[in-house]
């Protein structure tokens, strides 16, 4: 289960899903997370513990965040290893002036777009994918 490496497979293939809820960035140290949170993701850096996490439940523990944003999920198994994908992508949004927090999973790529750009970044990939297809 590698997933796929080459990037006009990827393209060509390409769907998106939209996640319910809006999420937000915290920073916290290790030792200062709240059991009781359900974070996307969590990522320790020197300089403290990253959540990704729903911003219902920050505002509900008081938490400090930034980025209110929206998580589409890129329905393509991509390799860990595929080449450019990822650029491809956050370079197509860059032209139309959106940036994007992107997050590797396993079997699946997770773009974090600005609240209320989300309709426009499922578009813009929609004709990605549409454009791959059609070359």
């Amino acid at each position: 289960m590698s997933g796929e490496l080459a990037l006009s497979k990827l393209l060509q293939t390409l769907t998106t899903k939209l996640v319910d809820g809006v999420y937000v960035f915290v920073t916290l140290a290790e030792d200062a997370v709240p059991e009781d949170l359900s974070p996307r993701m969590i990522f320790q850096e020197s300089e403290g513990t990253t959540l990704i996490l729903l911003q219902s439940q920050a505002e509900a523990h008081g938490l400090d965040y930034e980025f209110p944003c929206r998580m589409i999920t890129l329905n393509v198994h991509s390799s860990l290893e595929a080449v450019g994908f990822i650029a491809h992508i956050a370079t197509e949004l860059a032209r139309h002036d959106m940036g994007v927090n992107p997050v590797s999973g396993f079997y699946h790529d997770h773009l974090f777009v600005p609240n209320g750009r989300e309709g426009d970044a499922v578009r813009i990939l929609e004709k990605m994918a549409q454009t791959a297809r059609n070359a």
